[in-house]
């Protein structure tokens, strides 16, 4: 890494790089780097092995990976990284050890640190622990009132920053009213994303239809025995990962987007998924879990429909309903496309993301 001091600005700490699910993270990173603010880049460890996002291209040359340790070594080895560069702040993006780490780095260098919570990362430290590293900070960044209500609760204000989504990526289209209608749920397979609590809902579900299940992960075993167990086969499709080239796809081809969330077993749960602002982008209806912060978007009503978490008989009564009704997907796809515009543009998000760091840091 260069050691000129011509990049001075923040040295962003990320949990790892690249991941495919934290493209909100790469969205506001690169904002900083676009608008002259951005120092370095460290991760505490290499990303998730998927196909990483085209945009992760341009930040790549200015991100190391740090040796594998506690707080104390990954700090000690980011300082080594950082020394000559200039650096004027420390970011740690989430609140467990990336913001423990940043912590540390500012202490050495002498300069202001904060850093950003989503969702997890907020129960992965004691209350104690959140108050103690949110108070010492310049700022905490939340991107949704759940992961806010988690920092308020240890005592400390955090700055709301939502985050956004690439109306280009995802422009708005109208769908075809096929029949069956089409049917699409994205995310990795995995208890919070609540897809269990999806098929057994279209097993109740007595009108016609057709599923496409984008993505991957440990529960695809138990997935393919729900279908077999339900006769499902004919109507869902396991379709796998994708890349995010052929992402926009899948939502111009889908007449309703499902989002079941659910907290799981271990607390863990989604803030606000990604799948829920790219399908309000592309002028889709969202059936969704009221969980977390989804209800930040997903109007009841307005831009889609709430329902309770673990219920397939609510889950299937809205479906069908949406199923029954065209002019209805479409006026709720069209609220949904407007609050995108509105409320969750891309530049708009992370213009203000940028600015919130500015200010704190000076």
């Amino acid at each position: 890494m260069s050691t000129s001091s011509s990049r001075q600005g923040i040295a962003v700490i990320l949990s790892g790089w690249p991941r495919v699910s934290e493209s909100f993270a790469l969205n506001e990173v690169l904002a900083l780097h676009r608008a002259g603010l951005l120092a370095a880049v460290l991760a505490l460890k290499t990303g998730d092995g998927g196909i990483p996002h085209p945009a992760a291209a341009e930040l790549a040359p200015m991100v190391e990976i740090l040796p594998p340790g506690d707080v104390s070594a990954q700090a000690e080895a980011a300082v080594s990284r950082l020394d000559g560069i200039g650096v004027s702040a420390v970011h740690g993006y989430f609140a467990h050890a990336p913001a423990a780490v940043a912590a540390a780095v500012a202490d050495k260098f002498g300069v202001p640190y904060g850093f950003s919570v989503h969702a997890l990362d907020a129960r992965k430290v004691s209350k104690q622990e959140l108050g103690d590293r949110a108070r010492r900070a310049a700022v905490v960044v939340t991107c949704n009132e759940d992961a806010a209500a988690e920092v308020e609760a240890a005592g400390i204000r955090p700055t709301l920053v939502r985050h956004g989504v690439d109306l280009a990526a995802f422009p708005a289209s109208r769908p075809t009213d096929h029949d069956p209608v089409e049917l699409l749920a994205v995310g990795r397979l995995v208890e919070k994303k609540g897809f269990d609590v999806l098929l057994d809902a279209l097993s109740r579900l007595d009108r016609p239809y057709r599923l496409r299940l984008v993505g991957d992960g440990p529960l695809r075993p138990r997935m393919e025995a729900m279908i077999a167990a339900h006769r499902l086969a004919d109507r869902v499709e396991l379709v796998g990962r994708c890349t995010h080239a052929t992402l926009p796809d899948y939502y111009a081809g889908a007449d309703v987007v499902v989002v079941p969330s659910v907290v799981d077993s271990t607390g863990d749960r989604d803030g606000l998924p990604n799948v829920v602002l790219e399908s309000m982008a592309s002028q889709r209806p969202v059936v969704a879990s009221a969980v977390a912060a989804i209800p930040a978007a997903v109007r009841d009503g307005v831009t889609g429909t709430l329902v309770p978490p673990r219920d397939p008989d609510a889950l299937a009564g809205a479906l069908a309903a949406l199923i029954d009704s065209p002019a209805r997907r479409a006026q709720l796809g069209r609220a949904a496309r407007r609050t995108a515009e509105t409320e969750f543009g891309l530049d708009r998000r992370t213009g203000q993301f940028c600015r919130v760091l500015e200010r704190a840091y000076g």
